[in-house]
């Protein structure tokens, strides 16, 4: 003789959660959400579950083992829409996550080859750095390039880059680069914009920008410039990427300058603009 089971004819919620493979916290939310209707209660107050609800709950968890979101297994519950319309977005939506996922993995893969952070940059910038030994470019190098590539993008970057390859290349420019660091430090809150400290260290980076601007010449890196503008206007779409422009990237970017400091930085763009218009 087998024993026989008779199935009860309604269960307790942690019955029928066990049951369908879930949680009571979970069928308590599609109630919220009035994706299982609330069962009616027994005489101690509490859920009692049937037939009918433990077959949506079923469900419930197949459409959730599928990927299927509980907004569109509402929809799919509905009468007055088919499933086949849940199913084509649902469709869309791996597509994207798989495209995702690929991105993903590319960066990942790039991190690998190319090492981090230096690898979290855009290729055009990687690229071009490439050639220079392991540890040739500083965190703060990286990070100047983080917020150009972020304002300017990977083409304003990747020339930006040209500068730091100078600097990894030329000690002495690098060690006139960090005593203006230094200077640029120094003036700080206690130090009044009209200074004339302020006036002689704008003509310091002034110098040492033309002195950049010269090496990057010398060696021909002008040259690799005007192949990556060539490479921008070739692979444009005509369509860019809606975003901010650079206007609004630089006013959302906090530095916390010195009132001295910002005026040093003012003065050496007038003094590199008036070398542009004289031509010297």
């Amino acid at each position: 003789m087998y024993p026989s089971a008779m199935p009860p004819r309604e269960v307790k919620i942690g019955d029928a959660a066990a049951f369908a493979g879930t949680t009571p916290r979970a069928i308590r939310h599609y109630h919220q959400i009035g994706l299982l209707p609330e069962p009616g209660r027994g005489g101690d107050g509490r859920r009692r579950y049937g037939y009918d609800d433990m077959i949506r709950l079923l469900w419930i968890r197949k459409m959730s083992e599928a990927g299927i979101s509980l907004d569109d297994m509402r929809a799919a519950f509905d009468e007055a829409r088919g499933v086949e319309d849940v199913l084509e977005r649902l469709e869309e939506t791996l597509a994207a996550q798989e495209a995702a996922i690929k991105r993903q993995r590319a960066a990942v893969q790039r991190l690998r080859a190319v090492g981090s952070p230096l690898g979290l940059l855009s290729p055009l910038v990687t690229d071009r750095l490439s050639d220079l030994p392991p540890g040739a470019l500083r965190p703060s190098d990286l990070d100047a390039l983080l917020v150009t590539e972020r304002i300017f993008g990977p083409l304003g970057a990747a020339i930006q880059a040209g500068v730091f390859i100078i600097l990894a290349t030329h000690p002495g420019l690098r060690a006139e680069a960090d005593r203006l660091d230094a200077a640029d430090a120094a003036l700080d809150d206690t130090v009044d914009p009209h200074d004339p400290r302020v006036d002689e260290l704008a003509a310091r980076h002034c110098a040492h920008h033309k002195a950049l601007l010269q090496a990057i010449e010398a060696a021909g890196l002008e040259v690799a410039e005007e192949k990556l503008f060539e490479m921008d206007d070739a692979e444009a779409s005509g369509e860019e990427e809606a975003g901010m422009s650079a206007f609004e990237a630089v006013t959302k970017m906090p530095y916390g300058f010195s009132a001295a400091r910002t005026r040093c930085m003012e003065l050496t763009a007038r003094l590199l603009d008036g070398d542009l218009a004289t031509g010297s």
